[in-house]
């Protein structure tokens, strides 16, 4: 698999599948699922509910990964996955390195050539940007997928220069 670093808006890459850093309810929110959820409309909460209401009734754990329409983004699917909370206190990185992982397992079922991720848990849930970005690289390098191109989304320059720095290590 190819990793590239792209700076910029997750919502308008032209590629298979873009992750979702969503949050268990997978009924939209802040960060880049409020923004997954306003640029691609209705049809990408129409099929959250419609989760909610038969397989995922408590909501996506974290670590998993599931797939609904991309609605009006480019994409064709959008996979959401639930990252962790960082803590100082316990080590929750298997959950982190899991969401990597099974949005791939996803990806290969749906047939995915290309997938965009977020930099997931980084954001509001407090993930050290060095350690995200470390597990996000280590973690797609290691994982045995169809999967031919993997863009790693910095929303930030300080973002771009820790995968960049990741990337190289």
């Amino acid at each position: 698999m190819d990793i590239e670093i792209v700076q910029g808006d997750i919502t308008r890459l032209r590629v298979d599948a873009i992750v979702n850093a969503a949050n268990s309810s997978l009924l939209g929110g802040g960060g880049v699922d409020g923004a997954i959820h306003r640029a691609g409309g209705p049809a990408i909460l129409a099929a959250c509910r419609q989760l909610r209401a038969t397989s995922l009734p408590d909501g996506l754990p974290a670590g998993q990964a599931v797939a609904t329409t991309a609605g009006k983004l480019p994409a064709t699917w959008v996979i959401h996955t639930v990252g962790p909370v960082y803590s100082r206190t316990e080590d929750r990185s298997a959950l982190l390195v899991s969401c990597y992982r099974q949005c791939l397992r996803v990806a290969d079922e749906l047939g995915v050539h290309s997938i965009a991720f977020p930099t997931i848990s980084a954001g509001v849930y407090g993930w050290p940007m060095d350690d995200a970005t470390r597990i996000a690289v280590t973690t797609l390098r290691q994982t045995r997928t169809s999967v031919e191109r993997a863009l790693l989304v910095a929303f930030s320059e300080s973002a771009r220069v820790a995968y960049d720095k990741a990337l190289q290590g």
